[in-house]
């Protein structure tokens, strides 16, 4: 008789798989590493897959080198972590693992591409787990290309319409973090009354009419749809007894 077995004619209740006759002696046989006697009985060790929860921060820039916190359970030190481009495929291992512990460990990563990747988690014994979805983005923050400082001198009561710029990889929208440019309380001592379109950076209205010359500083924040952003700081002059380009009151941005 062959010494070729099946698992399932030696282990009650296993499922069917072929032994090797490397793996059988006149009476014994080995399962995992372990020699197991003829009609004796082992435990088969079974691998624990860890798992995976999050991964933060969810948005890293790309070509650069950064910190990620990936929280799951079952982790063992020090397991490969890996991101895997959602589109592509193309996988990028992290430069150094830390383990905190079986539910906390932290990755460096460097991206070359943006877009977004799953994350894979591989222990030592084999047992892995990938996001279920690509749960990290790589995405540069917006930058602006309207230089920061005056966006202009004014006369009091003039048309206004100018506007600001930036750019991202995504959509981006426009917002002011201070309450002097779109603000109407206590105008015009220290507040504009303006417009500012969150969509295109315009801002437009009447510029208000102060008593004296008076310079309005304010800071508009532009946000993209990773939720990333950028602050630059813009002002305008009022002076009351200047008149624009001395026709119709247009906005003269070269004062």
């Amino acid at each position: 008789m062959s010494k070729a077995r099946t698992l399932a004619n030696l282990v009650s209740g296993a499922s069917t798989s072929t032994l090797p006759n490397s793996a059988l002696t006149n009476s014994s046989l080995t399962i995992n590493s372990q020699s197991v006697s003829l009609g004796g009985s082992v435990n088969i060790s079974t691998i624990t897959r860890p798992t995976f929860s999050s991964v933060t921060p969810s948005t890293i820039p790309p070509n650069a080198g950064t910190s990620v916190t990936i929280a799951g359970t079952g982790f063992q030190s020090v397991p490969i972590v890996e991101a895997i481009k959602s589109d592509t495929g193309a996988i990028t291992r992290a430069a150094s693992v830390s383990f905190t512990s079986a539910t906390s460990i932290a990755a460096n990563l460097t991206l070359t591409a943006t877009g977004t990747y799953f994350i894979r988690i591989e222990n030592n014994d084999g047992g892995s787990v990938r996001s279920g979805s690509a749960s990290l983005t790589a995405s540069s923050a917006p930058t602006f290309s309207t230089a920061a400082g005056t966006l202009g001198t004014l006369a009091k009561a003039q048309t206004v319409n100018t506007s600001v710029s930036a750019s991202s990889d995504s959509n981006v929208t426009y917002s002011e973090t201070t309450s002097v440019l779109t603000s109407n309380s206590n105008t015009p001592a220290s507040t504009m009354n303006l417009s500012l379109n969150s969509s295109t950076g315009a801002i437009t209205g009447t510029a208000p009419s102060p008593t004296n010359a008076t310079t309005y500083n304010f800071t508009i924040r532009a946000t993209d749809q990773e939720n990333q952003s950028a602050d630059r700081n813009f002002s305008f002059t009022i002076s009351p007894n200047y008149f624009g380009d001395g026709s119709d009151g247009a906005l003269n941005t070269t004062p």
